[in-house]
């Protein structure tokens, strides 16, 4: 089965979107509603998630980028979280198809060490590997309120996401336990500097999972546009999607469009 891919909006700017982990497509609905006439969106299902549950494809982020860039036209690609991974990776690696990248609670290093003082917590990580093997709805429940964490409503995002997980199915887990391996090991950090598209880093100044410092970093590492957006925790299109929209303009504007062809 291919990706399934949602194409929304009539706008004259194309923008593939990419969801996080245990989700899909339909969670960034805010967010497209609020681009809707600026851009045409290519909204993923990433393989194993939503309808796109029985791709076989895995969720590597080289299999994944080239595989979304062989049925999408050259475009700007956002990714939040997990699918921030996948944006940068398309990024770095074919230029050609990918005119801008924006970064929504995303980074190129999730696990915090040593040399790393801004990422999230490597034993809680590695415990969600662990845990999905024997209770796999605690574990994504557990997440899920991870990503609620800081927001100014917890409890009615968390709400939100619960209701959202599984309303195209129950991702597989397989590729729940890619993304958790991902998320662990994978570090882009001294790449950013080879990007050479605009930019855009958007955080949420609440967020527990990616911390806004991980962001700034990042942006200031390959000349890109950072904002925070000050009430948002790690999942800023629930109450913030204008918000969003309008940190992505400098991005998404006529003279970024020229500026990259």
């Amino acid at each position: 089965m291919s990706l399934h891919i949602d194409k929304r909006g009539d706008g004259p700017v194309p923008l593939v979107l990419l969801h996080g982990w245990a989700m899909h497509g339909g969670v960034l609905a805010p967010l497209v509603a609020a681009l809707e006439d600026q851009c045409t969106m290519y909204v993923v299902d990433l393989p194993g998630h939503g309808h796109s549950r029985d791709c076989g494809l895995p969720l590597e982020p080289r299999a994944c980028a080239a595989a979304i860039a062989r049925v999408t036209p050259p475009a700007f690609w956002l990714g939040w979280s997990l699918g921030g991974t996948i944006a940068l990776t398309a990024a770095l690696e074919l230029p050609r198809q990918v005119r801008g990248l924006a970064m929504l609670c995303a980074t190129p290093k999730f696990v915090r060490d040593a040399g790393w003082p801004h990422g999230a917590d490597g034993p809680l990580v590695h415990q969600l590997a662990s845990d999905l093997e024997t209770d796999y709805h605690a574990t994504i429940e557990r997440f899920l309120a991870l990503e609620a964490m800081g927001s100014a409503d917890p409890r009615g995002e968390l709400r939100h996401l619960r209701e959202l997980v599984f309303a195209r199915g129950e991702p597989d887990l397989r590729v729940l336990q890619e993304g958790i391996r991902i998320l662990e090991t994978s570090d882009r950090r001294a790449a950013l500097p080879d990007l050479r598209m605009p930019s855009a880093w958007i955080s949420g100044r609440r967020d527990r999972l990616v911390p806004p410092q991980a962001m700034a970093w990042s942006a200031s590492r390959c000349a890109g546009q950072y904002t925070e957006i000050q009430q948002a925790g790690h999942a800023p299109f629930f109450g913030h999607a204008d918000a969003v929209a309008r940190a992505l303009q400098p991005l998404l504007v006529p003279s970024s469009l020229e500026q990259v062809r």
